[in-house]
């Protein structure tokens, strides 16, 4: 993901530690046992899809997100 996104799951890791989290939304449609991080990174939101239980969090992939992008970080 490193070398296709600019971005891994460390950085996502990071992010998330220092608060980064934009929203968390349900993933219902498709997978409706997983939830969504919105990631700021960079001043760019990625999506990034995970499963939870009770020990530990999965995340999925990480997807750059324009439309996220529009929604949380470009004030109108």
């Amino acid at each position: 993901l490193k070398e296709e996104r600019n971005v891994c799951f460390d950085d996502i890791v990071i992010a998330i530690e220092n608060n980064k989290i934009l929203d968390i939304i349900e993933n219902k449609r498709k997978y409706p046992n997983q939830k969504v991080y919105i990631i700021e990174i960079n001043n760019y939101a990625y999506s990034v899809p995970f499963v939870e239980d009770v020990n530990q969090i999965f995340l999925k992939t990480i997807i750059p997100s324009s439309k996220a992008t529009k929604k949380y970080l470009i004030q109108k």
